[in-house]
C-alpha cells in the first residue's frame, strides 16, 4: 500500500471509530469552552518563534435528550498576528431535526483574540479574549408554522461576551473561562404555542425559552495529554457553572427565573490525535456526562456526541 493509500486508509478508521463514541456531552456553554486558551489538546511548544496558521473543519453530531439529531460542519481558523498574538474565527453550520419540525443554517460566529503572557521552557500561560455574535435570531418554525423550542433553534440570538487564561505544560492543560450573555434570544417559544395540535403532548416537554435571557457561565478545564511521535490520547473533566438563572417571559408578559437553570454540568472527556505529517492531523474527540443541570431553556443538552475533525497547519 503506498503513502497516500495509507493515509486514506487511516482517516477511514479514525472515522470509524469516532462514529462508535456515544455518551458524550461536549461543551455545552454556548461554545466557549473551544475558544482561544480555553480550546482542548493545545499543542505545547518549548519555543514561540513562529507566527502559527491553521484551519480546521469539523463534523459534529449530537443527540438530544428529548430524541432530535443536531449535525453540524464548523470551519475554525486561526492566525498568528505576531508570535505571541493569534486571532481565531470560528463559524458552524446546524441541520437539526425532531418530532417538531426541521431547521438548518449558520451558527453563532466566534471571535478572539488570544496572547502568549509567559513562555518558558516547560510552561507556558495564555490569555483570551472574543466574543459570540449572532447569526439571525432564533425564532424558526416547525410544522405547522408553530414556533421551535431552543433545541431547535442554529442561533443563540445573543451577543456573549468571553474572557480565558490557561497554563499549559508539556503534559498537563488547565484552562478556565468566562461568559456573559448580553440581550435576549427573541425566541418565542411557549407550550401554548402548540394548542390544538397533535403535537402538543410532545411540545409540552421542552422548557419554555420565549425571550430567554441566559445566566452567566464559568468553565475549567483540567486535560492530561500523552504523547508519541505520531498521534496522542487526552483525558479531561470539563465542569460548567452556570452562576445565575435563566429567565423567560411567562404567558402573562412576566419575566420570570426558570428554576433547575443554575448548578454544575460535569464532563468526562477523552480526545485521540493523528499526525499524517507536520502540516496535516486528525482528532477525534468524546465524553461521557457526569452530572448535568435540570433544566436547560438555552438547547444546549446533549444525551451523546461524536466530532471528528481534520486540521492543516500552513
Amino acid at each position: 500500500m503506498n503513502k497516500l493509500g495509507t493515509k486514506c486508509f487511516w482517516v477511514l478508521v479514525f472515522s470509524l471509530l469516532g462514529s462508535q463514541m456515544v455518551q458524550a456531552q461536549g461543551c455545552s456553554d454556548a461554545g466557549f469552552c473551544t475558544m482561544g486558551a480555553m480550546k482542548p489538546d493545545q499543542p505545547f511548544r518549548k519555543k514561540i518563534n513562529i507566527r502559527l496558521r491553521s484551519v480546521e473543519v469539523s463534523q459534529y453530531v449530537g443527540r438530544t435528550p428529548f430524541g432530535g439529531t443536531i449535525l453540524s460542519y464548523t470551519a475554525d481558523l486561526n492566525v498568528g498576528i505576531t508570535n505571541r498574538l493569534t486571532a481565531q474565527i470560528k463559524l458552524p453550520y446546524y441541520f437539526v431535526t425532531g418530532k417538531l419540525g426541521n431547521n438548518q443554517g449558520l451558527s453563532d460566529l466566534s471571535v478572539s483574540l488570544s496572547q502568549n503572557l509567559v513562555s518558558k521552557e516547560n510552561l507556558q500561560i495564555s490569555a483570551t479574549i472574543g466574543a459570540k455574535i449572532a447569526i439571525g435570531k432564533p425564532n424558526a418554525t416547525g410544522i405547522e408554522g408553530r414556533p421551535l423550542p431552543m433545541y431547535y433553534q442554529t442561533t443563540l440570538g445573543t451577543y456573549d461576551l468571553v474572557l480565558g487564561i490557561s497554563v499549559l505544560t508539556k503534559n498537563w492543560l488547565l484552562a478556565t473561562g468566562y461568559q456573559q450573555a448580553f440581550g435576549t434570544s427573541h425566541n418565542n417559544f411557549l407550550w401554548s404555542s402548540w394548542q390544538g395540535s397533535e403535537l402538543k403532548p410532545i411540545s409540552d416537554i421542552y422548557p419554555v425559552g420565549n425571550q430567554l435571557q441566559r445566566g452567566k457561565d464559568v468553565m475549567v478545564r483540567v486535560e492530561r495529554n500523552f504523547r508519541f511521535a505520531k498521534f496522542n490520547f487526552n483525558i479531561g473533566l470539563l465542569p460548567i457553572w452556570r452562576l445565575t438563572k435563566d429567565t423567560v417571559i411567562n404567558p402573562s408578559g412576566n419575566r420570570v427565573a426558570v428554576e433547575g437553570t443554575t448548578g454544575m454540568a460535569l464532563t468526562l472527556l477523552t480526545g485521540f490525535g493523528y499526525r499524517f505529517s507536520p502540516k496535516v492531523g486528525l482528532k477525534i474527540g468524546g465524553g461521557y456526562r457526569l452530572t448535568k443541570r435540570d433544566r436547560n431553556p438555552d438547547g444546549l443538552a446533549r444525551d451523546w456526541v461524536t466530532t471528528v475533525g481534520l486540521g492543516y497547519n500552513f
